[in-house]
């Protein structure tokens, strides 16, 4: 390739333990001992499922599972269940993988070709109700070799296939006799990875404890907590009282803990977009006029400066700025004179109370952002104030996801996107046209000709001048036909007791906290001295 390198996902995390507000997890020192070897970490999410037959841990870095291959910090990929990258032969229409020796999973059963099989066989079976199989769409069959032999055969080539193959893989022997979709493997899941899954209250915590047959060796971390606090303020308050060790945080609540000597503030730059979701049906939204005045009403560099306190990047598109695979002329200012020009040339003409309209009806649509969330909160309500400048009214409503489902066909959402590893792999989910209204694949019902002809050669192509002028494309087809307008691209902020030498961050995408942050390799953290 060119200088642009794949790129891959971010950790998810784990180990045993219980969240007490009566001890400090923190207490007893930085001596190796028993304060070093348990942790609690607060998140504000936690996973629907634990199965990877229905997409959990999908980017890689599960901590209860492997996948073939696995990420450094810089995101290159290595040997994980596979001794080795993949032989590629066939003018990259065929992945063989060689399978480490002596591995089991954590009930003590070896694992074998035919686990791997199963795997990718049952996430691509349309019985499975894995909302990213497409990301898998160029694999036309899956065998095993003997027992530790895996060969891919793929319809065509696909430059990003390795990076796929961070898939966990999962064990036939349990996985295999139950229904993917209901079974109790869901929530009761047996891997390879470096810690099990000892409790999981819904709403709560995930509890883990170190595999002590993990094939890696030993985590010096035993135990460790996931603190499900969706609150961000009841979570920067636990993390303050000593009943955290770690938490994820936003800019504004992470900055209070700056002059701690005791913890360190880690900043993850991303892959994780705030944008706006304008649903083609929509008589408002869908209108193209509309949707690019949209693009040149808000400003991006004050939503960074005021909303995310500097800690993030305006977003111009789904690709970061500081992406390889950006593309430099798409980046715009503000030009509120240029977007009313625009809606005056579509048709829409000033009209009562500031608010503009076409054929007598108003330029008004809803904007929902789900409930708790004062980051996508404070982006809804500056998008709002900036359209108005526009004459486009924004009425904004906080909803849970429940209500907030059902409607996003028609209403605009404030959205939370984004993947590291290749642009195929953040892309394609979000704007190709064959995934329109499926779930939360392409929820704007985005139908673009240009956009779709630039995804397949992107995703299909083997040549990197090719793949990079399709990209490039993509790129300004959407501020011609914008199917969502993107604010900024946040940085992860985490706060975490200072008592671990030479933590890393990745760069992560949208899913973060239980499945990233410093804690990305904590089978790896080595306590200081």
């Amino acid at each position: 390739m060119t200088t642009r390198r794949i790129r891959g996902a971010a950790a998810v995390v784990a180990m045993a333990g219980a969240v007490t507000a009566c001890s400090a997890p923190g207490s007893g020192g930085a001596d190796g001992g028993e304060a070093a070897e348990s942790v609690v970490i607060g998140v504000s999410t936690e996973p629907d499922t634990l199965s990877p037959l229905l997409g959990y841990g999908k980017d890689g870095n599960s901590k209860i599972f492997d996948g073939l291959l696995a990420r450094n910090a810089d995101l290159s990929l290595k040997p994980a269940l596979a001794k080795a990258l993949p032989e590629i032969t066939d003018g990259g229409r065929t992945y063989t993988y060689t399978l480490r020796d002596g591995v089991k999973f954590s009930d003590g059963e070896p694992l074998t070709a035919d686990d791997v099989v199963f795997t990718y066989r049952t996430v691509l079976d349309d019985r499975t109700n894995n909302t990213a199989k497409s990301e898998l769409d160029a694999i036309k069959e899956v065998k095993a070799d003997g027992d530790d032999k895996v060969v891919f055969t793929l319809d065509y080539p696909y430059a990003a296939f390795a990076a796929r193959t961070v898939l966990p893989v999962v064990p036939e022997h349990i996985a295999g006799q139950q229904d993917p979709n209901t079974g109790a493997f869901n929530t009761e899941p047996v891997g390879t990875g470096p810690y099990v899954l000892t409790g999981w209250s819904k709403g709560e915590k995930l509890t883990f404890k170190a595999n002590p047959g993990y094939w890696g060796g030993a985590p010096k971390v035993k135990k460790l907590t996931m603190a499900v606090i969706a609150d961000d303020d009841v979570r920067a308050t636990r993390l303050r009282s000593g009943d955290l060790d770690g938490a994820t945080l936003p800019p504004n609540l992470a900055a209070t803990f700056k002059n701690d000597d005791g913890r360190k503030t880690h900043r993850a730059t991303s892959y994780d977009f705030r944008a706006v979701s304008l649903p083609t049906g929509n008589p408002v939204t869908g209108d193209t006029a509309i949707r690019r005045a949209l693009d040149l009403a808000v400003d991006r560099e004050a939503m960074v400066d005021k909303i995310l306190d500097g800690a993030g990047r305006p977003a111009y598109g789904p690709l970061p700025v500081d992406d390889d695979w950006f593309a430099k002329d798409v980046e715009r200012s503000q030009d509120l004179a240029e977007a009313g020009r625009l809606l005056d040339d579509a048709g829409w003409k000033p009209a009562t109370g500031g608010v503009r309209a076409k054929d007598g009806r108003p330029a008004r649509f809803t904007l929902y952002y789900p409930s708790g969330d004062k980051v996508r909160q404070d982006h809804a309500l500056a998008y709002a104030s900036d359209a108005k400048k526009a004459g486009i009214d924004v009425k904004v409503e906080s909803a849970t996801w429940e209500v907030i489902e059902p409607r996003m066909k028609h209403d605009a959402v404030l959205a939370g996107f984004g993947s590291t590893g290749d642009p195929d792999f953040g892309l394609y989910t979000l704007l190709h046209s064959s995934l329109a209204g499926d779930g939360f694949n392409n929820m704007a019902l985005y139908d673009n000709p240009a956009v779709d002809k630039a995804l397949d050669t992107g995703r299909r192509s083997q040549d990197p001048k090719a793949r990079e002028a399709a990209y490039d494309d993509l790129q300004r087809a959407l501020v011609e036909n914008p199917g969502y307008t993107f604010l900024t691209h946040i940085d992860h902020l985490y706060v975490l007791d200072d008592r671990w030498k030479d933590l890393t961050t990745q760069t992560e995408p949208h899913e973060h906290g239980f499945a990233s942050g410093p804690w990305w390799n904590i089978e790896d953290w080595q306590p200081k001295a």
